[in-house]
């Protein structure tokens, strides 16, 4: 690397097993915060590494997907073999250690906001956040910090959560690019061969293999003392009977929506002397995990067929090989059931997520302190945020007086809908068809994001006059933004947003809104508007085409929506601005308000 920037302030903090000579041109600063952990926490409790070294993996392997060099030969134990490298491998990182094992303090998040807005980083990479549902902007310590980052020209990525259900995206302020997670087209599966022949998949890490057939039972034929089959079935710790289970591949459930450990139950399992386990897993069965015995997960269906074979054969039996890297696996990409979805529970005029990347069995560097591993496959929108700031790193090295809502937008609006099939991304685990509240503007797509022709850019005073409309006084504001601002400058709904994509939740009759775009593209260019309108809405584009003369140029246009046949629920479209050489799109997301009466229109 060349050396490090006269203009960087930072610096590298020493602490326990690391020190500022750990440092070097790539890795230029490193602080780690506890103020809020000691005030909070029993003193006397071991702190893995009172220092930025990392102790559990995961900063290490965000930072690597964000912006590491290449390596060849990355593996996880022999799976996943090739070269690899971060989204922005020429880029800087700083490390601000934030979070230990019993979570983040406030205090120590908004410290390392301050020293990072201070130090002189362009972009700050958060793979954290609160829990859904998420409160108030201005009690959520990254929204305030995300604020001062913006307003101070730091663009901050953020993940969207990985709660999974509707309405339970994290990290929703206006001012931070939030990102969904999906699969790509890599997979790993160990096959599950039954007696009859039938030759299933599931998806697994695990490199153990089964050198012969086994038994193959219902985890409730094993169960063990007061445990009732039912529980049994859900391998459950000391539920198994090991004479029962001794020898035989299990077939064991988890409970939807738990955080019960899948790696656990293959334990379980094993210390019952089984011989390998499947798990019924409908909710996550596309997470692959590393079994401490042969297994793989399989969805309701798979399982159901297994079921089906157990209960219908006088001796079922089955074999599990070991976890294989499967190449070109379809559809690519869909989004991953844990990913967290819109609509925004606090204001549902901004589209959350933003948009979508890679989050699923995501293969990256991992710190030597956990496992004696290099490298490590990890599952979660922490995975995906990072390849945004990866992309956003290589527009801001390309456009370096770009604001972070032009990054962001430039991002959005080049974001796709379809698969690598060129047909419509689906959700895991049901494949129904996704919509805005899945992607936000889509899967991103590196290869348009530096030249998106316009952007929609948004500064301080306009997320001042956001906070305006939904509720926030002079008062308030104030104690946020630390300076004079004012609510002289309001908009009428939060929908006014100069936000590149356009929701309207409470749709009664008619409604328009504005936006402003930015020619980044040719001086000279024209665009033509093409809408896709939401189901039982009008939409009508003034005016339909913008001529520009210079770059830098900005023009006004207005979006009209109308009830034409009212529908429960969200409708979905988009708005593309076409030129010759660029499609500028914003997804349209609506939802008709009931009429007084209670009944639709």
């Amino acid at each position: 690397m060349p050396p490090v920037p006269a203009i960087w302030r930072g610096k590298c903090e020493p602490g326990e097993a690391f020190n500022a000579s750990s440092c070097n041109r790539k890795v230029i600063g490193a602080r780690y915060y506890m103020s809020g952990y000691e005030a909070e926490e029993d003193s006397a409790r071991i702190v893995s590494f009172r220092s930025p070294r990392d102790s559990s993996g995961h900063g290490s392997h965000t930072a690597s997907t964000a912006a590491g060099r290449y390596v060849t030969n990355v593996n996880y134990k022999g799976l996943a073999t090739g070269g690899a490298r971060g989204g922005a491998p020429m880029a800087r990182i700083a490390v601000y250690k934030t979070c230990w094992d019993s979570g983040c303090y406030d205090v120590d998040l908004l410290a390392a906001f301050d020293d990072a807005i201070r130090d002189g980083v362009h972009l700050l990479s958060l793979s954290l956040g609160p829990d859904s549902p998420q409160g108030d902007y201005f009690k959520d310590a990254i929204s305030i910090g995300s604020f001062h980052a913006a307003s101070h020209g730091v663009l901050v990525v953020a993940s969207v959560g990985n709660a999974g259900n509707s309405g339970s995206a994290t990290n929703i302020a206006p001012w931070m690019i939030t990102v969904g997670a999906s699969s790509m087209d890599r997979d790993f599966a160990s096959d599950i061969v039954l007696g009859n022949g039938m030759k299933l998949t599931g998806e697994s890490l695990s490199l153990f293999e089964m050198n012969a057939s086994a038994r193959i039972i219902s985890a409730s034929e094993a169960s063990a003392g007061y445990f009732t089959p039912y529980q049994s079935s859900y391998c459950l710790e000391s539920s198994l009977n090991i004479t029962k289970a001794r020898g035989k591949v299990l077939v064991c459930r988890i409970a939807e929506g738990s955080s019960e450990s899948k790696l656990e139950k293959s334990k379980v399992v094993k210390e019952a002397g089984g011989a390998g386990m499947v798990l019924i897993d409908e909710a996550d069965k596309d997470v692959a995990i590393p079994f401490v015995i042969p297994s793989a997960i399989v969805g309701k269906e798979i399982g159901r067929k297994i079921l089906s074979y157990i209960n219908n054969t006088r001796k079922p039996m089955s074999k599990i090989s070991c976890a294989k890297t499967v190449l070109g696996s379809q559809p690519a990409p869909r989004i991953a059931s844990f990913s967290s979805k819109g609509p925004n529970s606090l204001t549902p005029e901004i589209l959350k997520p933003d948009v979508a990347a890679p989050g699923l069995n995501i293969l990256a560097a991992w710190s030597p302190a956990v496992g004696k591993m290099q490298f490590n496959i990890l599952s979660g929108t922490s995975m995906s945020s990072p390849h945004i700031t990866g992309i956003a790193t290589l527009v801001k090295a390309v456009h370096p007086s770009w604001s972070p809502s032009a990054i962001k937008s430039a991002i959005m609006t080049t974001a796709t809908i379809l698969n690598k099939n060129g047909k419509p991304i689906r959700v895991d685990p049901e494949g129904r068809m996704a919509n805005a509240f899945d992607y936000g503007s889509g899967f991103v797509d590196p290869r348009r994001v530096l030249d998106p022709g316009l952007v929609y850019d948004a500064h301080q005073i306009d997320y001042n006059a956001f906070l305006c409309s939904i509720g926030y006084d002079e008062k308030s504001l104030r104690l946020v933004t630390r300076d004079n601002s004012t609510c002289d400058q309001t908009f009428t709904t939060a929908s006014s947003l100069n936000y590149p994509s356009i929701t309207v939740p409470n749709l009664k009759d008619s409604f328009s809104v504005t936006r402003t775009v930015t020619n980044v593209g040719k001086p000279r260019s024209v665009y033509k508007a093409v809408v896709s309108s939401p189901v039982g809405i009008n939409v009508t584009v003034v005016p339909g085409q913008l001529i520009f003369n210079r770059y830098g140029q900005k023009i006004r246009f207005t979006v009209n929506f109308k009830v034409a046949a009212p529908s429960k629920g969200y409708a979905f479209g988009f708005l593309t601005w076409r030129s010759e050489d660029a499609r500028v799109t914003s997804p349209l997301v609506v939802r008709a308000a009931p009429s007084p009466m209670g009944l639709m229109r």
